[in-house]
C-alpha cells in the first residue's frame, strides 16, 4: 500500500497513529495514512503561530508572499495529473473531472498571488484637528481549515489562496475519507519554498483531531466546508477560543425550468448539475422545478440522457459517473431513495444499487409531484434528482425558497424580465441564469441559511482573512493640555 505522511512545521511525519484508506471503486484498502491526534494538532498550531509572529514569513513583504503563491500555482499546474490520479483513486471522483478541476485550481492560486500586494488600508478624514487616522489590514491570525473529501484541492485552494495572500498561517485538516491528494499537495508547499510552519497539513477523525483544532486557543478563524451538523460542533467549539468562522455547508439547490427555455440546453445543464461528480457536489441542482406543461417532455429528455451515462472505473477517461466515496454514503442514498418511493415518489430511472465491487449508485430521478417526499428536503450528496412542477412564476419562486438551505440555484428562461425578478427573489448565495456550475476565482460563492455564512473566492475572501487596526497619530507639537485643569 502507498504510505502518506502529514506535514507540520516544514517536516513530513508519521503521526501518533495510522489508518487505512479504501478505494471506492473496489472497496479495498490501498493506502496507509497518518492519524493526527490532539498532540499533533497542538504541534501544528504552535508551528503556525511561531511562523506568523516570529518566522521568516512575518518579515516578508506582500509582494514576496505573492511570488511564493505564484510558484505554488506553477507547481500545481505541473503536477495536476498526478494529483488528479490520487484524488480519483482515493475518492472515486472520475479522472476526467479531477484532471480538469485541478488544472483550474492553479488559476485560483495565480489570482490570489496577484491580490497579495493589493490588500489596502485606508485614510480616515477624521473630525478632530491635528490628528491623522488610518486603517491597516493585518492577518487575522492562525487559521484552522477543515476540508471535505469531495473536490478537496479546489475547496482547499479557495481557503489557502486568500489566507496566504492576507499573510495568515494555517493548519489544514483533510477529511479522513480520501485525504491522499492534500497530503501529497504538502510536497508542493514544501517545494515552493514557504517557510516552515506557514502551511501545515494533517488528517484525522473529528473527535480526536477536528475538535482539538477548532477549539484550540491559538486559532483565530475556522474555515469549514461540510455538513450543518459538523458545523454546529465547530461553532460550539469556537465558543472556547472565540474564533470567527466561515462555513460553506452544501444545499438542496433548486433548478427552475420554464416552458420557454431551451429545453435541450436546460437538460444538459441539469445533467451536469446533478450527475457530474456523481452528485457529490455542494452546489448540486438536486430539486428540479419544471413548468407543468413541459414537465413530461423534459422528464423524457432527462431520462434518456441519464440512462445513456457511462458508469465505470473512475480512472477510465470514458467513464462519466464513478462510485460514491464511501459505503456509508451508498447505503444512506439507497435508504433515502427507498423511503421516498415508499412515501409516494415515482421512480423514473435508476434507484437500485448494482452488484459487484465498489460503491456505485446509478443516476436516479424521482418524480415527487404532489408528494411529501423526504428526497425534497434531505441532501442526498449523490446522483439523485427530485422533480416537482409548477403553474405560475410565483409558485416556482415559493417552491425554490421552500428549503432551509440557500447555496445555489438555477433559472432557465428566455424571458429577461422574469429572470431579473427571480434573481432578486430566490434566497440563495448563487443564482445561475441559463447556465449551471460555473465558477471563477474572481467571483465569490457562499450561502444563506443552513448553507452557511462567509464567502470564498474573489477579493472578499482575502479580506475575510484580515482584521483592521486603527492607527491614531497626533500631528501637533503642542503639549497635550492637563485634562483636569479647567480653561
Amino acid at each position: 500500500m502507498q504510505r502518506f505522511q502529514y506535514y507540520i512545521d516544514g517536516q513530513f511525519l508519521d503521526g501518533e497513529a495510522r489508518f487505512p484508506s479504501v478505494d471506492p471503486a473496489s472497496g479495498k484498502e490501498w493506502a496507509d495514512l497518518p492519524e493526527a491526534r490532539e498532540g499533533d494538532v497542538d504541534r501544528a498550531v504552535n508551528a503556525a503561530e511561531q511562523a506568523l509572529y516570529n518566522g521568516a514569513w512575518s518579515k516578508m513583504t506582500a509582494t514576496q508572499r505573492g511570488k511564493l503563491i505564484y510558484r505554488l500555482a506553477d507547481l500545481v499546474a505541473a503536477n495536476a495529473q498526478k494529483l488528479a490520479e490520487l484524488e480519483t483513486r482515493d475518492t472515486g471522483k472520475i479522472i476526467r473531472e479531477t484532471s480538469a478541476q485541478i488544472a483550474y485550481v492553479a488559476d485560483y492560486y495565480r489570482y490570489y498571488a496577484g491580490i497579495a500586494d493589493k490588500i489596502e488600508g485606508s485614510y480616515l478624514p477624521i473630525d478632530k484637528p491635528d490628528m491623522d487616522v488610518w486603517l491597516r489590514r493585518e492577518p487575522i491570525g492562525v487559521v484552522a481549515m477543515v476540508v471535505p473529501w469531495n473536490s478537496q484541492l479546489f475547496l482547499s485552494a479557495v481557503k489557502i489562496g486568500p489566507a496566504l495572500a492576507a499573510g495568515c498561517t494555517m493548519v489544514v485538516k483533510a477529511s479522513e475519507d480520501g485525504p491522499a491528494p492534500l497530503l501529497e499537495f504538502a510536497r508542493l508547499i514544501h517545494e515552493a519554498g514557504f517557510p516552515a510552519g506557514v502551511v501545515n497539513i494533517i488528517t484525522g477523525f473529528g473527535a480526536s483531531c477536528g475538535a482539538a483544532l477548532s477549539r484550540h486557543p491559538k486559532v483565530a478563524h475556522v474555515a469549514f466546508t461540510g455538513g450543518p451538523e459538523t458545523a454546529r460542533h465547530i461553532v460550539r467549539n469556537s465558543a472556547e477560543n472565540l474564533a470567527s468562522t466561515s462555513l460553506e455547508l452544501g444545499g438542496k439547490s433548486p433548478f427552475i425550468v420554464f416552458a420557454d427555455a431551451d429545453l435541450e440546453s436546460a437538460a444538459n445543464a441539469q445533467v451536469a448539475g446533478i450527475f457530474a461528480a456523481t452528485g457529490q457536489s455542494c452546489v448540486a441542482g438536486s430539486r428540479l422545478i419544471v413548468e407543468r406543461r413541459v414537465k413530461e417532455e423534459f422528464l423524457t429528455l432527462l431520462k434518456g440522457k441519464a440512462e445513456a451515462i457511462v458508469i465505470g472505473a473512475p480512472l477510465d477517461m470514458a467513464t462519466e459517473v464513478g462510485p460514491l466515496a464511501t459505503r456509508r454514503q451508498q447505503e444512506h442514498i439507497a435508504a433515502l431513495v427507498d423511503k421516498s418511493v415508499q412515501s409516494g415518489a415515482r421512480l423514473v430511472t435508476g434507484g437500485h444499487r448494482p452488484g459487484g465491487e465498489g460503491y456505485y449508485f446509478p443516476p436516479t430521478i424521482l418524480d415527487c409531484d404532489g408528494v411529501n417526499s423526504p428526497s425534497l428536503v434531505n441532501e442526498f450528496f449523490g446522483p439523485v434528482l427530485s422533480v416537482v412542477s409548477f403553474e405560475t412564476e410565483a409558485e416556482a419562486l415559493a417552491l425554490a425558497n421552500d428549503t432551509h438551505y440557500g447555496l445555489a440555484s438555477g433559472v432557465f428562461t428566455q424571458n429577461l424580465t422574469r429572470a431579473h425578478r427571480l434573481m432578486k427573489g430566490i434566497r440563495a448565495g448563487i443564482v445561475w441564469v441559463n447556465t449551471y456550475r460555473a465558477v471563477s476565482p474572481i467571483a465569490p460563492f457562499g450561502g444563506f441559511g443552513l448553507s452557511g455564512h462567509g464567502r470564498e473566492g474573489g477579493m472578499a475572501a482575502a479580506l475575510d482573512y484580515t482584521r483592521t487596526k486603527t492607527i491614531w497619530l497626533r500631528t501637533s507639537d503642542d503639549p497635550i493640555p492637563d485634562p483636569f485643569v479647567m480653561r
